[in-house]
Protein backbone atom coordinates (compact mmCIF):
# COMPACT_ATOMS: atom_id res chain seq x y z
CA UNK A 1 0.00 0.00 0.00
CA UNK A 2 1.45 2.82 -1.14
CA UNK A 3 0.70 6.38 -2.48
CA UNK A 4 -1.81 6.42 0.17
CA UNK A 5 -3.98 10.15 0.35
CA UNK A 6 -5.39 11.28 3.70
CA UNK A 7 -8.81 10.54 2.43
CA UNK A 8 -7.86 6.75 2.53
CA UNK A 9 -6.23 7.11 5.67
CA UNK A 10 -10.15 8.65 6.89
CA UNK A 11 -11.66 5.94 5.36
CA UNK A 12 -9.76 3.44 7.36
CA UNK A 13 -10.10 4.51 10.64
CA UNK A 14 -13.38 4.61 10.16
CA UNK A 15 -13.67 1.33 8.79
CA UNK A 16 -10.70 0.70 11.89
CA UNK A 17 -11.83 2.99 14.61
CA UNK A 18 -9.74 0.95 17.22
CA UNK A 19 -6.16 1.38 15.29
CA UNK A 20 -4.12 4.68 15.64
CA UNK A 21 -2.14 5.06 12.05
CA UNK A 22 -0.54 7.80 10.66
CA UNK A 23 0.72 8.50 6.98
CA UNK A 24 3.70 8.75 6.34
CA UNK A 25 5.01 9.36 2.70
CA UNK A 26 2.12 7.49 0.89
CA UNK A 27 1.99 4.78 3.26
CA UNK A 28 -0.16 3.68 6.19
CA UNK A 29 1.43 2.90 9.18
CA UNK A 30 -0.63 0.78 12.02
CA UNK A 31 0.39 1.59 15.42
CA UNK A 32 0.45 -0.90 17.88
CA UNK A 33 -0.61 -0.43 21.64
CA UNK A 34 2.47 0.40 23.64
CA UNK A 35 3.39 -0.88 26.53
CA UNK A 36 2.09 0.27 30.04
CA UNK A 37 5.84 1.53 31.06
CA UNK A 38 6.11 3.61 27.89
CA UNK A 39 2.36 4.92 28.00
CA UNK A 40 2.65 5.40 31.51
CA UNK A 41 5.27 8.09 31.52
CA UNK A 42 3.68 9.79 28.33
CA UNK A 43 0.82 10.20 30.31
CA UNK A 44 2.46 12.04 32.79
CA UNK A 45 4.96 14.29 30.50
CA UNK A 46 1.21 15.39 29.35
CA UNK A 47 0.21 15.88 32.80
CA UNK A 48 3.21 17.58 34.04
CA UNK A 49 3.08 19.65 30.57
CA UNK A 50 -1.04 20.63 31.36
CA UNK A 51 -0.58 21.27 34.42
CA UNK A 52 1.81 24.17 34.01
CA UNK A 53 0.93 25.40 30.73
CA UNK A 54 -3.54 25.79 31.21
CA UNK A 55 -3.60 27.79 33.87
CA UNK A 56 -1.22 30.28 32.32
CA UNK A 57 -3.57 29.46 29.09
CA UNK A 58 -0.55 29.05 26.78
CA UNK A 59 -1.61 26.76 24.39
CA UNK A 60 -2.89 23.04 23.71
CA UNK A 61 -1.01 19.93 25.26
CA UNK A 62 -1.93 16.82 23.00
CA UNK A 63 -1.92 13.41 23.85
CA UNK A 64 -0.60 10.61 21.37
CA UNK A 65 -4.15 10.54 19.61
CA UNK A 66 -3.73 13.52 18.05
CA UNK A 67 -2.57 14.08 14.31
CA UNK A 68 -1.06 16.98 12.78
CA UNK A 69 -1.16 16.88 8.87
CA UNK A 70 2.11 17.68 8.25
CA UNK A 71 3.11 20.78 5.93
CA UNK A 72 5.18 18.37 3.85
CA UNK A 73 4.92 17.28 -0.43
CA UNK A 74 3.68 14.15 1.16
CA UNK A 75 0.85 15.56 3.37
CA UNK A 76 1.72 13.14 6.11
CA UNK A 77 -0.58 12.73 9.37
CA UNK A 78 1.65 11.90 12.04
CA UNK A 79 0.95 12.08 16.05
CA UNK A 80 3.63 12.46 18.45
CA UNK A 81 3.60 11.09 21.99
CA UNK A 82 2.99 13.94 23.37
CA UNK A 83 3.10 17.66 21.89
CA UNK A 84 2.34 21.40 22.54
CA UNK A 85 0.97 24.17 20.68
CA UNK A 86 1.04 27.65 21.24
CA UNK A 87 -2.11 29.30 22.01
CA UNK A 88 -2.00 31.46 18.90
CA UNK A 89 -1.12 28.65 16.48
CA UNK A 90 -4.40 27.37 17.00
CA UNK A 91 -6.77 29.33 19.42
CA UNK A 92 -9.88 27.04 18.97
CA UNK A 93 -10.06 23.71 18.75
CA UNK A 94 -10.57 21.26 15.77
CA UNK A 95 -12.10 18.17 15.53
CA UNK A 96 -10.13 17.12 12.27
CA UNK A 97 -6.44 16.92 12.08
CA UNK A 98 -4.44 20.20 13.15
CA UNK A 99 -2.50 21.43 10.04
CA UNK A 100 0.06 22.56 11.50
CA UNK A 101 3.50 21.86 13.18
CA UNK A 102 3.56 21.33 16.94
CA UNK A 103 6.01 23.69 18.69
CA UNK A 104 6.99 20.53 21.25
CA UNK A 105 7.25 16.92 20.65
CA UNK A 106 7.89 14.00 23.03
CA UNK A 107 8.45 10.82 21.56
CA UNK A 108 8.81 8.09 24.04
CA UNK A 109 9.81 4.67 23.20
CA UNK A 110 7.99 1.75 23.52
CA UNK A 111 9.27 -2.10 23.57
CA UNK A 112 8.68 -1.90 20.39
CA UNK A 113 9.96 0.94 18.60
CA UNK A 114 13.36 1.26 17.05
CA UNK A 115 15.35 3.81 18.53
CA UNK A 116 16.56 5.47 14.70
CA UNK A 117 12.90 5.69 13.37
CA UNK A 118 12.08 7.73 16.55
CA UNK A 119 14.92 10.07 15.88
CA UNK A 120 13.96 10.26 12.00
CA UNK A 121 10.35 11.20 13.13
CA UNK A 122 11.90 13.83 15.35
CA UNK A 123 14.16 15.04 13.03
CA UNK A 124 11.50 15.61 10.11
CA UNK A 125 8.80 17.46 12.47
CA UNK A 126 11.82 19.73 13.34
CA UNK A 127 12.53 20.02 9.75
CA UNK A 128 9.51 21.22 9.79
CA UNK A 129 9.01 24.04 12.23
CA UNK A 130 8.64 21.91 15.46
CA UNK A 131 11.11 24.30 18.00
CA UNK A 132 11.79 21.19 20.54
CA UNK A 133 11.84 17.42 19.79
CA UNK A 134 12.59 15.34 23.09
CA UNK A 135 12.86 11.48 22.77
CA UNK A 136 12.14 9.31 26.02
CA UNK A 137 13.60 6.37 26.48
CA UNK A 138 12.16 4.76 29.85
CA UNK A 139 14.25 2.03 30.15
CA UNK A 140 17.55 4.26 29.84
CA UNK A 141 16.00 6.62 31.65
CA UNK A 142 17.49 9.26 29.07
CA UNK A 143 15.66 12.22 27.41
CA UNK A 144 17.30 13.09 23.93
CA UNK A 145 16.99 16.88 23.45
CA UNK A 146 16.89 17.71 19.54
CA UNK A 147 16.81 21.69 18.57
CA UNK A 148 17.15 22.61 14.24
CA UNK A 149 20.52 22.30 13.25
CA UNK A 150 22.23 21.82 16.93
CA UNK A 151 23.72 18.68 18.92
CA UNK A 152 21.16 16.71 20.90
CA UNK A 153 21.63 17.33 24.49
CA UNK A 154 20.87 14.08 26.59
CA UNK A 155 19.46 14.65 29.76
CA UNK A 156 19.27 11.79 32.89
CA UNK A 157 17.79 11.37 36.13
CA UNK A 158 19.12 14.43 38.37
CA UNK A 159 18.65 16.61 35.03
CA UNK A 160 16.01 19.20 34.25
CA UNK A 161 14.31 20.01 31.20
CA UNK A 162 13.57 23.57 30.24
CA UNK A 163 12.62 24.49 26.50
CA UNK A 164 13.53 28.36 27.60
CA UNK A 165 12.72 29.27 23.97
CA UNK A 166 8.81 27.99 24.22
CA UNK A 167 8.29 28.15 27.89
CA UNK A 168 10.34 30.27 29.84
CA UNK A 169 9.98 28.83 33.73
CA UNK A 170 8.76 25.29 32.82
CA UNK A 171 10.74 23.22 34.09
CA UNK A 172 10.75 19.23 34.23
CA UNK A 173 12.79 16.86 36.96
CA UNK A 174 13.91 14.14 34.43
CA UNK A 175 13.29 11.74 37.35
CA UNK A 176 9.44 13.02 37.85
CA UNK A 177 8.53 11.01 34.29
CA UNK A 178 9.08 7.56 35.07
CA UNK A 179 6.77 5.36 36.10
CA UNK A 180 6.95 4.88 40.10
CA UNK A 181 7.91 1.12 41.45
CA UNK A 182 5.41 0.12 44.61
CA UNK A 183 7.09 -2.33 46.92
Amino acid sequence: MSNLTIKDLEKLQIDYPDYQMELVGGEIIVMSPSGLESDEVAAEIVAQLRNWIRPRKLGRVIASSGGFRLPNAEGDVMAPGASFIRAEKLPRPTEDYAELVPDLIFEVKSKSDKLPKLREKIQQFLKLGTVVGVLVAPRSRTMEVYRYEQEKVVLRDGDILEVEEILPGWKLPVVEVWAPEFD
